[in-house]
């Protein structure tokens, strides 16, 4: 077992030692280092390109395969096949479900707050466990290349995600292996790889656009001090290069009067069409004419006519843009410099156009698919301490949460977090007419709250009797510059508040430091695994006790049959609860919810006709 030392007026590490940049995306991953000239280099290993598709395959045989080897199998066997699992991390059904047509997967709709989690087979997947692997893939290729092991990285996000899509990406990389030293937005990276905000004298403001495979983002940044603010985001999460491919499969389509249905039964041909559709695009960017053919289909197209059909698409991120400038009280002059990121802004047109649009040439000058994890290269370059003429702020030396049903720590302010700083976060509570909620505060990477360092607790007390899930409570996390914690509960409804401070670097030394961080990395499977059947108990819990409540408020509703199944149904749950694996606790919730789902939307018309009963309409 390694030794990590880190200073922890820093959160540096005292030793030189191979920290990795990665770049977790939606369509591609990649990962990157700096190399011994002290350049950031990505890595390509074993010749398979520095793109690692963000794609997993789970075939019958057992054995996961991840990236370029499970493209293959998006069309061949796609409910077992699955992509943009980045659009699924930190977030609840009821996040995504306006997008469930989009995933060609089974997504489980519990029609709840929970977060979502994926069926293939009869496993459950949660999106940290599928990125986990896709990190495992990168740090492979990573080990592989550098022939040194590698376990501690620095991963970028979007600017958008919030606290919970930014901690699912942190248990991810500890799933993985990866020790995570910080999250960094993905323009702060990009903006890192081009040196803009490595100068603590510079101010500037600039705009960065990012057109990927899937989607689009433009980020205004603010730099001054070696600060990144992000001033404004926009975007489309589902608009990208794959659009454009689309668009001029249907051109051809179009073209050649092949029909929907002809497409449907020649599966190899559409994903012909899709790659020449691909090769097409990238051809268009150099040359002004393509010529090809699938299987007797005219795939010739010209550059002004891939222009003409890709212009909406085009104008839309312009749109982006506007409405980020406008957001950030910035007009285009205001920008100083303009970054491109992501492979689909190698295209002409979309240069020319975000050119200007900003009235300025743009910045495309390295690799817009590599820049990001360059960017993220050099960030990690920066914590390990090798860059003397970075100052790094003092930062959180372990995570700061409070603990939730079943033991479980939930992580508020993450370690590595430069303060002072303040954070937040809302629950609700369990059962019906609770008027009291403990809080009690943690320290440490683990987890579940009993292997951490416990810090505070206190009663918030006085909740208005409410059903349960009704009552809003902030938890708010504030740390100070000289590490002084103070953490305020407020119930939103009533006004209800409690604060307690608390300093959450008494007493530990560096050593004990270090011990609970290489812990929190050699149990990380373990840990999850555990966390995940708890959840998994506590969402049982939950469904059994809205069901029990349904019958007893709405069974007039229900015939015998229906009242016994359920009744049947629920009882299956409570014998597996206890001793059941997260699999099978989470089939039988899976069960019960699509068996009582009807009976909520049939009492929901009932209820709606009543109330609409001798009423007029004028």
């Amino acid at each position: 077992m390694a030794k990590v030392s880190i200073n922890l007026s820093t959160g540096s590490l005292q030793k030189e030692d191979i920290i990795v940049g990665i770049d977790l995306g939606t369509t591609n991953s990649l990962v990157a280092f700096i190399n011994p000239e002290k350049h950031p280099q990505v890595i390509n290993d074993m010749g398979k390109g520095v793109l690692v598709p963000s794609i997993i395959h789970f075939p019958n045989s057992g054995n996961v395969i991840v990236g370029n080897d499970a493209k293959s199998h998006l069309l061949e066997d796609p409910e077992h096949t699955i992509f943009s699992v980045k659009r699924l991390l930190g977030r609840s059904y009821k996040d995504i479900e306006h997008y469930q047509n989009f995933f060609s997967y089974k997504i489980v709709d519990d029609d709840t707050e929970t977060l979502v989690k994926v069926k293939i087979g009869d496993k459950f997947y949660s999106p940290i466990e599928l990125s986990a692997l896709i990190l495992k893939e990168l740090k492979a290729r990573a080990e592989h290349a550098l022939k040194t092991p590698v376990t501690r990285a620095v991963i970028t996000v979007p600017a958008y995600f919030n606290d919970s899509q930014r901690q699912a990406t942190r248990d991810a990389g500890k799933l993985a292996g990866l020790d995570v030293l910080r999250i960094v937005n993905e323009p702060t990276a990009a903006s890192l790889a081009y040196g803009i905000g490595l100068n603590p004298e510079e101010e500037k403001t600039i705009a960065v656009y990012d057109l990927g495979g899937g989607t689009f983002d433009i980020s205004i940044l603010k730099i001054q001090n070696g600060i990144f603010e992000v001033l404004s985001t926009n975007g489309d999460t589902f608009l990208g290069g794959d659009d454009f491919d689309r668009s001029i499969i249907n051109f051809w389509i179009e073209r050649s009067k092949l029909t929907p249905d002809e497409l449907k039964q020649y599966k190899e041909i559409h994903q012909s069409l899709r790659l020449k559709a691909e090769e097409a695009k990238k051809h268009l960017s150099f040359k002004y004419h393509f010529e090809g053919e699938v299987q007797g289909i005219n795939c010739n197209i010209d550059k002004k006519t891939f222009e003409m059909l890709i212009m909406p698409k085009v104008e839309q991120t312009l749109k982006c843009c506007s409405n980020a400038l406008n957001d950030a009280n910035l007009t285009a002059a205001d920008i100083d410099s303009v970054i491109m990121v992501g492979g689909s802004t190698r295209t002409p047109l979309i240069k020319k156009l975000v050119a200007d649009f900003f009235d300025q040439t743009v910045n495309d000058t390295l690799d817009p698919d590599e820049v990001v994890a360059l960017g993220a290269a050099i960030q990690a370059d920066i914590l390990s301490g090798n860059r003397k003429d970075i100052l790094l702020l003092d930062v959180t030396p372990l995570s700061l949460g409070v603990e939730t049903m079943g033991g479980l720590m939930d992580v508020i302010i993450p370690r590595n977090s430069k303060i002072p700083t303040k954070a937040g976060r809302q629950y609700t509570t369990a059962i019906d007419g609770q008027a009291n909620m403990k809080i009690s505060v943690f320290q440490g990477e683990r987890d579940l709250v009993n292997a951490n360092r416990k810090l505070a607790e206190f009663d918030l007390k006085g909740i208005p009797g409410m059903p349960a899930g009704l009552p809003k409570v902030d938890i708010n996390f504030l740390l100070n510059a000289d590490g002084i914690l103070t953490v305020q509960a407020i119930e939103l409804r009533s006004g209800v508040k409690q604060e307690v401070e608390v300093k959450p670097t008494y007493g530990l030394t560096d050593a004990e430091v270090e011990k609970m961080l290489i812990e929190s990395v050699t149990h990380a499977s373990d840990d999850v695994a555990t966390r995940m059947i708890i959840e998994a108990r506590t969402e049982g819990e939950q469904m059994l006790y809205t069901v029990d409540r349904f019958l007893h408020n709405q069974g007039e509703h229900l015939n015998e049959a229906e009242i016994a199944e359920t009744k049947r149904l629920t009882e299956e749950l409570k014998l597996i609860l206890p001793t059941g694996t997260k699999d099978q606790i989470l089939a039988a919730i899976d069960i019960l919810n699509e068996y009582t789902r009807p009976f909520a939307e049939r009492v929901m018309d009932i209820t709606v006709s009543q109330a609409m009963k001798g009423k007029a309409i004028e």
